[in-house]
């Protein structure tokens, strides 16, 4: 590449590899990505090092693992000292660097402490951050928490919109009954306007950042979607996208709950319409792209932090070693990456953090564990990682594209609420769990309950030992 590109970076919130129109099995539209993935490359057995918001996302901020950034959990600051490769591309590599959304990196949504809250205008601590402009804004959930621990004062830039627009109220008490009605459950369309739709507003953010990026650099331009995280509202336009006429998903796979297959259907129905508006977030940033003249020289890439079980195996939301949850979709497009049509090799969106600074001509640093994707992605090696890993508060899992080993899990103590196991445990208290249950060895070509160690005894001893050696790093 002759000059340096711009990068667009599309991360969602909570999305699973699975729901994309590339996949005959799922009728949901997502005609963007599908026309990005034709661009590049789909890559679809990529994985995420953690599968939690803020784990996730720090390792990608700092190219380490989730047992060195030491980002545990949702309520666990970021340390001081994390690495933030947005602070190279600006203050190295030239780039003018913004993001819009959800910057979950550590406990940055409660306020507490109050360097880590981004404020009414979603500037705050920006620069310390490594970006040149932002509008950063809390989650979902958080940010009518926030505002409700405040006595209805806005405490973000959303609910701050919202309020200027005279729907905050009303916003908040739709959260409200969709809690109280079953957050998974709850399938009513919001009474917001499409206009005031967060994602809609997210993009708005983004288009208003390119506009006022100078011209006279290179720029990177990370937007953080809030869909399809629950709760799933959707507007109700969006409400009838998959209803009128009746689309029919496929059931939840070895879901024993007591939730009849119409209400998992109304359930799916709301998940593919976040899916689809996304999709159309996608197109809106890359029409501007080409409006600017810029999609030829700007590098495209697509994934989220982690998945939705979307009750398979009866669990929702993440944090399990299961496909679902630890999966993600990825697609990468723009100048130099070679066209192939699905990519099953094993990929981890750690490989992220490395890839940007390569993009950026920058060297990673030596002590990162991210490894650049960009020679792969241009067809100047033919392999990239034989193994991939990630892992959540005691289980650790080694995964190669088929095979997937976990240590550490027990399907009846998830982590995380009441009833689960914490997300941060002691080396000790990991180890021991290590040692007490049983290592398992699933074969996704069949499912993820039957344990094959005994029939692929050569493949046990293989994940085996790059799990160890992964651990020892």
């Amino acid at each position: 590449m002759a000059t340096k590109p711009n990068i667009l970076f599309i991360h969602t919130d909570q999305q699973r590899p699975d729901w994309l129109e590339m996949n005959p099995d799922i009728p949901v539209r997502t005609p963007h990505l599908r026309q990005l993935s034709a661009r590049g490359r789909w890559l679809t057995n990529a994985v995420c090092p953690a599968p939690l918001c803020a784990p996730s996302r720090a390792c990608l901020v700092a190219g380490q693992q989730y047992d060195r950034t030491q980002v545990w959990s949702n309520d666990t600051y970021a340390p001081d000292g994390l690495p933030r490769y947005h602070l190279r591309l600006r203050d190295e590599a030239g780039y003018h660097v913004m993001a819009v959304g959800k910057h979950h990196v550590g406990n940055n949504q409660s306020g507490i402490p109050p360097k880590l809250h981004r404020g009414v205008d979603g500037r705050q601590g920006l620069r310390a951050w490594g970006f040149s402009d932002a509008i950063f804004n809390a989650g979902l959930n958080q940010a009518t928490i926030l505002m409700r621990r405040h006595d209805m004062v806005p405490q973000d830039t959303y609910m701050t919109f919202l309020h200027q627009r005279g729907l905050a109220e009303q916003h908040m008490a739709d959260y409200e009954r969709r809690n109280q009605e079953g957050v998974w459950t709850a399938t009513f369309p919001t009474t917001l306007p499409d206009d005031a739709y967060f994602d809609s507003w997210i993009t708005q953010n983004a288009l208003i950042l390119l506009d006022r990026a100078p011209a006279d650099c290179p720029w990177y331009l990370e937007v953080n979607l809030q869909n399809p995280h629950h709760p799933w509202d959707v507007t109700e336009l969006m409400h009838g996208w998959y209803r009128d006429p009746p689309v029919d998903f496929p059931q939840p796979i070895y879901n024993t709950e007591d939730i009849t297959p119409q209400v998992h259907q109304e359930v799916r129905r709301n998940w593919a319409a976040t899916v689809e508006h996304l999709d159309g977030c996608v197109g809106l940033l890359l029409e501007r792209l080409r409006q600017r003249g810029e999609l030829d020289n700007t590098v495209v890439i697509f994934t989220s932090d982690h998945g939705e079980m979307l009750g398979d195996y009866n669990q929702w939301q993440k944090v399990s070693p299961l496909q679902a949850s630890v999966g993600v979709p990825l697609i990468v497009a723009g100048p130099g990456v070679s066209h192939r049509k699905a990519d099953d090799a094993p990929m981890t969106t750690l490989d992220l953090t490395a890839s940007f600074l390569e993009w950026a001509g920058l060297t990673p640093a030596s002590e990162l564990d991210s490894r650049s994707l960009v020679g792969y992605l241009q067809g100047a090696t033919e392999s990239h990682r034989q193994v991939v890993f990630s892992g959540l508060s005691a289980w650790r899992m080694a995964f190669d594209g088929r095979f997937k080993l976990v240590r550490g899990y027990d399907p009846d103590k998830r982590v995380g609420g009441d009833r689960f196991e914490p997300h941060h445990m002691s080396a000790d208290e990991t180890a021991r769990c290590h040692r007490e249950r049983p290592q398992l060895l699933f074969d996704l070509q069949q499912n993820e309950r039957v344990d094959v160690s005994a029939q692929h005894a050569d493949v046990l001893a293989h994940l085996h030992a790059a799990l160890d050696d992964h651990l020892a790093l």
